[in-house]
C-alpha cells in the first residue's frame, strides 16, 4: 500500500509516527525491512531560511530527527542531549537572528545542507542524503526545491513601521502577536513541485492531510503549482484531520494565521476552507476527521468525530485508522 501524508513540522512528525506504528513499520531510527507498505510525506519547506551564513529547514528536520529518533522529545524540535555553545557566542557577539535557537549538534546538519546546497545539489537530493543516517523509514520530499519562504505584514511593535519579515521572526522573535495583516508564500507561484510529489500523490491508495498548520504548513504545500491539482485528480481517498479541537489549535499559534486569512478557528470552517473534491474546483478533501464532541458540516465531504490528540503513539496510530476507514481503505 501506498501512503502519502502531507505534513508541517512537529505535528507532522508526531502523526507520520503514528502512521508508521499503524502500518507496523520499523520504529524510529531502524534500518527499513521488505513491507507491503510505503509511506511518502510532502513536507513543507516555507518555512525555511537563510540564518548565520546557513540554509535551515525547521520542518524536513522535525520530521527527520522525530522519526529517526534523535528528537528532543520535551521541546518537540531540535537534537535531543543538545549543547548551545556556538548559539552562546553568537550572541556574544551581538549578531542579528539569535532569537532563532540553533544548537550545536542541529548545526552540523545545516551545515552539511548548506555546503551540498553550494556544490549544487538540490534539497529533495540533500534531504534523501541526509536522511541516509537517520533512517526515518518514511519517503521524505520536500515540496519544492525552489526556494519559497513565507513572510508575514505586520506593524513592526518597537517602532510601528509596517514591514514584511520572514514566517519565523513573526512566530518564534514576536510569538505571533503582532496582527498579520497578510500571509505570503513568496515564490510559491513561480515554484515547481518537488520529484516524485505529483507522482507519488498520483500513485497513492490514500493521501492524508496531516494536523498542521493549515496557512503556513498545509496551506503553503497547496500553493506550489501542481500540487493542488494532482491532489484533486488523484484517484485516492484524500482525508483530513483537524487541528482544531473545541475552536482551538493543538499545539502553536495557528489561531493567529486563520484570522490573518479570514478563517475562524474552527474544525468546520477549516474544512470549509480545504473544500470537497466534489464541488468546488479548488477543493481536495473527500473525508474530514474532527475530534469528539466538536461538529462540522463540509458540504461534499464525509465528516466523522473520533478522538484527535496526539497523546502517545498508540493514539496518533488510532488517528491513523480513522482515516483509512473513513477513506474506505482496508489495511489488513
Amino acid at each position: 500500500m501506498k501512503v502519502v501524508a502531507v505534513v508541517g513540522g512537529v505535528g507532522g512528525a508526531r502523526f507520520l509516527l503514528g502512521v508508521k506504528h499503524l502500518l507496523g513499520l520499523p520504529a524510529v531510527g531502524e534500518p527499513p525491512e521488505p513491507s507491503a507498505h510505503e509511506i511518502t510525506a510532502i513536507v513543507n519547506t516555507a518555512d525555511d531560511m537563510w540564518l548565520h551564513g546557513l540554509r535551515v529547514c525547521p520542518d524536513l528536520d522535525s520530521c527527520m530527527y522525530t522519526l529517526g529518533g534523535g528528537i528532543d522529545t520535551e521541546r518537540g524540535w531540535g537534537r535531543a542531549a543538545e549543547t548551545w555553545t556556538v548559539g552562546a557566542e553568537l550572541a556574544a557577539y551581538g549578531t542579528e537572528g539569535t532569537w532563532f535557537n540553533l544548537g550545536d549538534r542541529d548545526i552540523a546538519t545545516h551545515l552539511v545542507r548548506t555546503r551540498m546546497m553550494r556544490a549544487g545539489y538540490d534539497l529533495s537530493d540533500i534531504t534523501a542524503a541526509l536522511c541516509q543516517r537517520w533512517k526515518p523509514g518514511v519517503r521524505l520530499l520536500p515540496m519544492t526545491d525552489d526556494r519559497v519562504e513565507t513572510h508575514v505584514v505586520i506593524d513592526e511593535p518597537e517602532t510601528g513601521e509596517r514591514k514584511a519579515v520572514h514566517f519565523q521572526e513573526w512566530w518564534v522573535r514576536y510569538r505571533a502577536e503582532p496582527h498579520a495583516e497578510s500571509i505570503v508564500p513568496v515564490g510559491a507561484d513561480e515554484a515547481t513541485a518537488g520529484p516524485g510529489v505529483v507522482e507519488a500523490i498520483a500513485e497513492a491508495d490514500i493521501v492524508l492531510i496531516a494536523p498542521s498548520n493549515p496557512v503556513v504548513s498545509i496551506g503553503s504545500v497547496l500553493a506550489v503549482p501542481g500540487v493542488r491539482s494532482a491532489l484533486r485528480k488523484t484517484e485516492a481517498p484524500v482525508i483530513g484531520l483537524s487541528p482544531i479541537v473545541r475552536d482551538k489549535a493543538v499545539r502553536g499559534m495557528a489561531e493567529a494565521c486563520l484570522t490573518a486569512i479570514g478563517v475562524p478557528t474552527t474544525a468546520e470552517a477549516v474544512g470549509r476552507h480545504y473544500g470537497s473534491r466534489a464541488c468546488s474546483d479548488q477543493g481536495i478533501l473527500d473525508g474530514w476527521l474532527v475530534h469528539s464532541g466538536d461538529a462540522a458540516d463540509v458540504p461534499n465531504v464525509a465528516v466523522r468525530a473520533v478522538p484527535l490528540m496526539m497523546s502517545d503513539v498508540d493514539a496518533t496510530a488510532a488517528m491513523a485508522r480513522a482515516a483509512f476507514d473513513l477513506g474506505g481503505v482496508d489495511i489488513g
